[in-house]
Order: C-alpha cells, then structure tokens, then sequence
C-alpha cells in the first residue's frame, strides 16, 4: 500500500498554501494497492517535533479522519468530506495545517487499512482511533512532509 501527494514528494516541503501561513486546506493525495479485503481506511497526520516545553509529549495532531471508503484512491485538495473528521490538537475537527512554532518540522501522514469500520463518532481523538484499530490494521504507509516557517 502506498500514500503520495502530487504537491510534494517524500521528506521534502508541504507547499506553503496548505499551511497557517497559506490558505491552510487539506493537500492531495493519492491511494494505491489498498488490499481488496480492506473494510475502511484511516488516516492520521501529526507532528512529533514540537518542542517539550509547548507540549510534554512533544506531539501535535494536524488530523485524524476514519471511516475512509477503501475503494478511495485520490483525495481532492481541500476534501472536507473524506470519512469522518476526528480532533486535532486544535480543539478542531478537520485537517489543520502545519505551523511550527520554532524551525523545520516533520509531518507524518500515515494510511491504515482496516478489516473493519472504527465504531466512533465525529471528533474522536488519535489516541482513541489507535485504539479501537487495534488488531485490525491489514496494511499501512506513511508520508513525511517537512516545513519551517518563512523568516
């Protein structure tokens, strides 16, 4: 299984219009060799470069949606709609875009297939979806995206 964007290859920069400092809308992407048995996807994008005296567990939770059609190949910039939207760390479902608060960060973009459909409501937290997707990821791939803030 495979994740891409066609706005940024692997480790290099998340254009700026899908940051706090752009337009801050959710980037392409694109699905590809998702198992046949895949009952949903989920997808989680978080930052573990923020700095410990910001946050103690050094994390930041940009967006968590699950409850994907396994059948999604391409996601459309700016897609609302994709799944169900879990909490940022913002306080906020829905995509949030980076924002780091002191030099470049790593943004991970991971895609779980599912042999099931997470049992959660909207504005479900990453640690819940983790944990009712335990034991029931088939298959996953991951994305990193860099970005610092313009100076």
């Amino acid at each position: 299984m495979q994740i891409t964007s066609p706005v940024f290859q692997e480790g290099e920069s998340i254009p700026r219009k899908y940051t706090c400092e752009g337009v801050e809308t959710s980037f392409p992407l694109n699905f590809s060799g998702i198992p046949s048995e895949a009952k949903s996807l989920a997808l989680i994008m978080d930052d573990s470069d923020v700095p410990k005296n910001l946050r103690a567990d050094g994390m930041w939770v940009h967006w968590v949606v699950y409850g994907i059609d396994p059948k999604t190949t391409e996601v459309k910039e700016g897609t609302p709609s994709l799944g169900t939207q879990g909490v940022n760390t913002g306080g906020k479902n829905g995509y949030q875009g980076p924002c780091p608060p002191d030099r470049e960060h790593r943004y991970f973009i991971k895609l779980y297939a599912l042999d099931m459909t997470p049992d959660l409501k909207e504005g479900a937290t990453k640690e819940e979806l983790l944990k009712a997707m335990e034991g029931h990821i088939i298959a996953q791939a991951e994305l990193m995206g860099r970005y610092a803030l313009a100076n």
